[in-house]
């Protein structure tokens, strides 16, 4: 189940039609799909991951949705952080194939990754930077990396 500030909580098929309607509204504008991962250690209990995908019509604002997904497993900062990529990763395919399926293509694709030059997560940039070019799609870390640190971040 997705969940959306504007529309309530919302399945994938119904993200969809939103997603369509909304670029419906301005079709002649450059749009950007984002997608970007958070997660929250649950004292012992496992980790709330949280993925958000945003359409942000460019100058104009945009809308977001957004997912939890609860892991029991206990993860070490590494593993989190791939998991948290590789979130992303699998929301970005699942969407656009979607979207293709309908012939939408105007738009630009970008993988938020919650790291950064500062703290604990800066000695994985090079290895999950690569992976998420590996994979196809451009890629933002901290501070530009808005989708996973500020809106994913929101929910956990």
């Amino acid at each position: 189940m997705f969940h959306s500030p504007s529309f309530g909580p919302l399945t994938l098929a119904e993200v969809r039609e939103k997603i369509l309607s909304f670029l419906a509204k301005d079709p002649e504008r450059k749009y950007r799909l984002v997608v970007g991962t958070d997660s929250q250690p649950r004292n012992g209990a496992g980790v709330d991951f949280v993925t958000a995908i945003v359409v942000h019509r460019v100058g104009t604002g945009g809308i977001y949705f957004w997912k939890r997904v609860v892991n029991k497993k206990v993860y070490v900062l590494r593993q989190r952080m791939y998991e948290e990529a590789m979130a992303s990763l699998t929301m970005a395919e699942e969407v656009l194939a979607l979207l293709h399926q309908d012939g939408v293509t105007k738009y630009d694709v970008e993988i938020h990754v919650d790291i950064g030059q500062f703290g604990e997560t800066r000695d994985m940039i090079a290895e999950i930077v690569g992976m998420v070019r590996g994979s196809g799609y451009s890629v933002k870390i901290k501070p530009e990396s808005y989708a996973a640190s500020s809106i994913a971040d929101r929910h956990t």
